[in-house]
């Protein structure tokens, strides 16, 4: 053990066996703890402070905590004033000491409170778990918006991909963390111990998830693989629990059918990039035959677009709503009518940013991949009729062209795509004047469940 982490094991025992609870302390309001924290105290001290804070927050009821946070918007904010003053000087000084000056009237008083409690033993998760209860208020109360740009610019800094540990989930990996992996599943719920086994036990299956060494027990981003022939068009047949096993020697595809964020407190905070590449490579490592990575997604904003372009008077948007409604299944002609609107939809359907409606789009396209087939009947359970009718799509990460899609998309918005699913789109059923609104959102909302 290092000097400095059995230094810092025993300041967390001295907090934890002989300052807790803490006397006078806890009768104090909570602006006069914060304001305690962030005046400057010993380092045992800070540690106490910042536990009986954090304990405190962990009693308070939804009012309570919006209280707090406004608390935290109004009185630990930036001083605009000395802002101004402190850039006027540097703007003739470039002084070294006078933009440190700026640097620190620029910052909010919040952040560095927040650096301050994440010193207490197990802070980053309850921080975590704070901006969790912070975006939930948020659409009722925007003006604490600036509390949570803090949070997110802090957390791009401590979950920065340095700090990240990519481990695999095996069913050897301890029961409560497999528990979690069935509770955190976004994309295909997992309903029992026999579905998650058949998921991650199988050779011909894998499961890779991101932690954090502040948060050990607790996933960030997982991705469960199918290691098959060629890419697959519907996730009936990969998760269906009699299908034969594959010997992995005879695969030359690795589809990602699954990705997952796990921490809603860390919405916007982006990993499903760096978790893809590194599987990728760890994939190539074990199995260097393997010709195809690609991914089996959904397509969540689907139905929508089509119930739009119904509104709009297409008759065939009309048609296969109507059908999906009546539990109907689709004719031939009718899946191939789909998978060219949803082709038109995946490659043409833009934001006023010119970025394409589909947030999952927006996410595999940002990381360069090109949009490789479309399938219809690929998701047949209540979730995937109802988001697309049944249609999935593949996205393919072709490891030659993976940086050229990227540097097109976010240069120009370029949407890549392979030649059928360009010949799909065209021949869509689709009126010009029938374009559906997009619904609002935010960056934080560009890496979905994939």
């Amino acid at each position: 053990m290092t000097r400095t982490g059995f230094l810092g094991d025993l300041l967390s025992q001295l907090v934890e066996r002989r300052f807790i609870p803490f006397g006078p302390a806890g009768d104090k309001p909570l602006d006069e703890l914060c304001r305690a924290l962030l005046s400057g105290q010993g380092e045992v001290s800070a540690m106490r402070l910042a536990r009986e804070i954090l304990a405190r927050y962990g009693r308070l009821d939804a009012q309570g905590r919006r209280a707090f946070f406004e608390l935290l918007a109004e009185r630990f904010d930036l001083d605009p004033e000395a802002v101004a003053e402190a850039a006027s000087v540097y703007a003739g000084t470039r002084d070294a000491g006078d933009l440190s000056r700026l640097v620190q009237a620029a910052e909010p008083a919040r952040q560095e409170l927040f650096r301050r409690l994440n010193h207490a033993p197990g802070a980053t998760a309850e921080l975590v778990r704070m901006r969790r209860d912070l975006l939930d208020i948020l659409p009722e109360a925007p003006a604490l918006a600036r509390v949570d740009l803090d949070f997110a610019h802090l957390f791009a800094s401590w979950f920065n991909r340095g700090f990240l540990v990519l481990r695999q989930i095996t069913w050897d990996t301890p029961a409560r963390l497999l528990e979690k992996i069935i509770d955190y599943e976004a994309v295909h719920a997992i309903g029992d111990w026999d579905a998650l086994r058949a998921r991650i036990d199988p050779p011909d299956r894998r499961c890779f998830a991101f932690f954090h060494p502040a948060m050990p027990d607790e996933p960030l981003i997982f991705v469960e693989v199918a290691l098959v022939r060629k890419p697959p068009g519907s996730v009936q047949a990969l998760l269906d629990p009699d299908r034969g096993v594959l010997d992995p020697a005879e695969a030359d595809t690795a589809t990602f059918y699954s990705i997952s964020n796990c921490q809603e407190g860390l919405r916007g905070i982006s990993f499903g990039n760096s978790l893809i590449k590194q599987v990728v490579e760890l994939l190539r490592s074990e199995f260097p035959h393997l010709r195809h990575f690609v991914t089996l997604s959904p397509i969540p904003g689907l139905a929508r677009w089509l119930e739009a372009r119904a509104a709009a008077g297409s008759a065939v948007a009309t048609g296969l709503l109507k059908k999906t409604a009546d539990g109907v299944p689709f004719t031939e002609a009718e899946a191939l009518a789909l998978r060219r609107l949803a082709a038109h939809y995946l490659t043409e359907a833009k934001r006023p940013d010119g970025k394409p409606v589909d947030p999952v789009a927006r996410f595999h396209l940002g990381n360069g991949a090109q949009v490789y087939e479309v399938h219809a009947g690929a998701d047949l359970s209540p979730r995937g009729l109802k988001q697309s009718l049944g249609a999935m799509v593949n996205y393919d990460y072709a490891l030659d062209a993976v940086e050229q899609n990227h540097e097109d998309y976010a240069q120009r918005g370029t949407v890549a795509a392979t030649r059928g699913v360009r010949a799909l789109a065209r021949a869509a059923e689709v009126a010009p004047a029938a374009q559906a609104p997009a619904r609002k959102e935010t960056a934080a909302n560009d890496e979905p469940a994939a």
